[in-house]
């Protein structure tokens, strides 16, 4: 058997035809856009709903982000061993879509439920309750996100493509639902008689809006689940891998200890900036209306997301997110400078602009990476584990998340915030100084740690030779399993 045409792929990856339909890259990309539709909202508003809604206060909010980091530290690996076990008609990723949509759109409505009569004790369970629950289960529609990318296609260009409609498409439901939020609570709870009137702390307002996204979230997941196709079918795929051989995709793995060190320290960077956000523009700078503007400014990473098959191919993957790394870090000192300056509006929307652009270059080629990852522990170790180690990203993004949460509110509780129910117009120097912290320096150090650690991946080098050999491999497997 000639099997020059099996080496060839060395030089000619980018060749490939493509295996995925533009009705199927929708779809794909419809899981991301679902998850963020609620998602986004949860990780920048959860805290500020809590504090100034439900008065609960951020020392006990504190407690929950630490709780939650505990629980994240194992859920994504439980549900990457159920990803590898899964056996099913539709795939081992797919599923999971389907079985959970709707039980992770529920406990996203519960986290901005209010009930009325909860003593402050039945508050603080009711918040925990909901948070953990809607941790859990966006990691078990996450997870999949990204393990399926592999089994979409094995041709890298065609990944590079997909997470970058994925990317796009997440982008776009931050930008489309993260400014209208406050507008539609105050809209929401006003026309529907709230006591408060219209204002963005209205606990109406707030149920309402999440009933309206959870719809959306749920729908688009159902969506991703019945448009996508596992076509990249191996020996591992067809079977349930047990944890001890998935451990062994990990073994000299650096591509995947890279990206998962970066997921950590830039996710928690991410999210320290995200929540803080709202407190910044409320009380440092007294305009929440700028605030909303920055976040409609979201829609600037969707022409920078675009870009990313383009800048990649270019300059390779490893470099264009580089350049999106140190966009964002640079972005964080524009707002220092602009914090210097009393808040100069025209400097925090130049910092801004920059930092959405930056963002964009970043989130697309993650999720990449991981699928990377994926095929080297396969061509290092001959163990493909893609719910395994895809989990990790979860996990230790999650786990950033969750740290960077507390620090968050231990940071505000250590500059004795005052939450909404017990404000009196002014906050105390120490709070603004905290607030002001957590969101310029924490998130600074969070993106220029993250650009370090990639400068020593260098899988862009790698990729001919290891896809190659991978298709060698599983042509063979193939012609195996048909005998």
């Amino acid at each position: 058997m000639d099997t020059s045409a099996q080496t060839k792929p060395v030089s000619s990856v980018k060749e490939r035809p493509n295996e995925v339909g533009i009705k199927e890259r929708i779809a794909y990309a419809m899981s991301d856009f679902g998850c963020n539709t609620i998602f986004q909202i949860v990780g920048t508003y959860f805290m500020v709903f809590c504090t100034d809604t439900m008065g609960v206060r951020a020392a006990a909010v504190a407690g929950l982000f630490a709780i939650t980091a505990i629980i994240d530290s194992v859920d994504g690996l439980v549900w990457g061993q159920f990803i590898d076990r899964t056996r099913t008609r539709w795939g081992k990723s797919r599923p999971y879509w389907l079985w959970f949509s709707i039980p992770f759109a529920i406990f996203c409505v519960m986290c901005f439920t209010d009930l009325p009569g909860l003593s402050e004790t039945g508050k603080v369970i009711w918040v925990y309750v909901a948070y953990i629950g809607a941790k859990v289960l966006y990691s078990g529609i996450n997870i999949p996100v990204t393990s399926i990318l592999p089994s979409l296609t094995s041709n890298p260009q065609e990944q590079v493509t997909l997470s970058t409609i994925r990317q796009f498409f997440g982008n776009s439901g931050s930008a489309i639902f993260l400014p209208l939020t406050l507008p539609a609570v105050a809209f929401l709870g006003g026309l529907f008689g709230d006591s408060n009137g219209k204002s963005t702390s209205s606990a109406l307002g707030w149920f309402i809006w999440a009933i309206i996204l959870a719809v959306i979230t749920a729908a688009c997941l159902l969506i991703a689940f019945a448009g996508t196709r596992e076509r990249v079918v191996t020996k591992d795929s067809l079977r349930s891998i047990p944890m001890r051989e998935s451990v062994k995709a990990l073994k000299g793995n650096y591509p995947w200890l890279i990206i998962i060190f970066i997921n950590f320290i830039y996710w928690g960077g991410f999210s320290v900036r995200s929540g803080s956000l709202p407190y910044y523009f409320k009380y440092v700078l007294h305009n929440e209306a700028l605030g909303s503007l920055t976040l409609a400014a979201t829609f600037i990473t969707l022409a920078s997301t675009a870009l990313v098959p383009l800048i990649s191919g270019k300059i390779g993957k490893r470099n264009c997110m580089m350049l999106g790394m140190v966009g964002t870090a640079v972005s964080q000192l524009i707002l220092f400078v602009a914090d210097k300056m009393n808040g100069n509006v025209a400097v925090i929307l130049i910092g801004i602009v920059l930092y959405y652009i930056s963002y964009g270059l970043t989130g697309a080629l993650i999720a990449v990476m991981l699928s990377d990852a994926v095929d080297f522990g396969e061509w290092k170790n001959g163990i493909r584990a893609e719910g395994f180690v895809t989990s990790f990203s979860s996990f230790s993004a999650k786990l950033g998340m969750e740290i960077g949460g507390m620090l968050m509110a231990m940071v505000l509780a250590s500059g004795h915030y005052i939450s909404a129910a017990n404000y009196a117009g002014q906050q105390p120097s120490t709070a603004l100084t905290a607030i002001s912290f957590s969101f310029i320096w924490i998130p600074f150090i969070g993106y220029a740690a993250s650009a370090v650690a990639l400068m020593f991946n260098n899988i862009d080098k790698l990729e001919p030779q290891m896809i190659a050999d991978l298709d060698k491999k599983h042509a063979a497997e193939m012609a195996s399993v048909k005998n």
